[in-house]
């Protein structure tokens, strides 16, 4: 793969550089980030929208896959600083008994469980906020997110390729 730096500017698109003979322009690079940015809180317009946009799926994982794991360590980063304001202000309440449907799936599956299925079913960051709700190590925690994100980007830009090479 060789990587050449261009010196010529066409009326449409400004051309950065050359990879392999094909241009990677300035739409190029906002539809990448726009992938990763929507990915960030949720996969599941930002898979669609970067097969709307013409983007390779390769294109797709990668960009999906690095918002995705943006999005993880945001929740972490900002569920501590969220959870240091509101313990600041917070009454203890009394300890409710441990029922519903949520503490169940808890006690079922654990840590794999909801960093697993809750990044398939809610999101990354909603799993994160869970497992900190329920005192789960948060190293824990970011390992099974991280690997439900990869897991999700992976499974679903290949339904997404599928479904598109059908379709055309």
């Amino acid at each position: 793969m060789t990587l050449q730096r261009n010196n010529f500017h066409t009326p449409n698109k400004l051309h950065i550089f050359t990879i392999d003979h094909s241009l990677f322009t300035i739409d190029m690079l906002l539809k990448i980030l726009t992938v990763a940015g929507l990915a960030t809180f949720e996969i599941y317009a930002a898979i669609p929208a970067g097969f709307a946009m013409g983007l390779n799926p390769w294109v797709i994982f990668f960009a999906s896959l690095a918002g995705g794991l943006a999005g993880v360590f945001i929740a972490v980063f900002l569920g501590d600083k969220i959870e240091a304001f509101l313990s600041k202000y917070r009454k203890p309440k009394k300890e409710k008994p441990k029922t519903g449907m949520v503490y169940k799936i808890w006690e079922k599956y654990g840590i794999i469980g909801l960093g697993l299925l809750g990044t398939f079913t809610v999101g990354a960051p909603i799993s994160i906020a869970v497992g900190v709700g329920f005192n789960a190590p948060l190293h824990k925690m970011i390992i099974w997110c991280c690997l439900g994100v990869l897991a999700r980007a992976a499974i679903f830009t290949g339904i997404g390729h599928v479904g598109a090479s059908a379709i055309s």
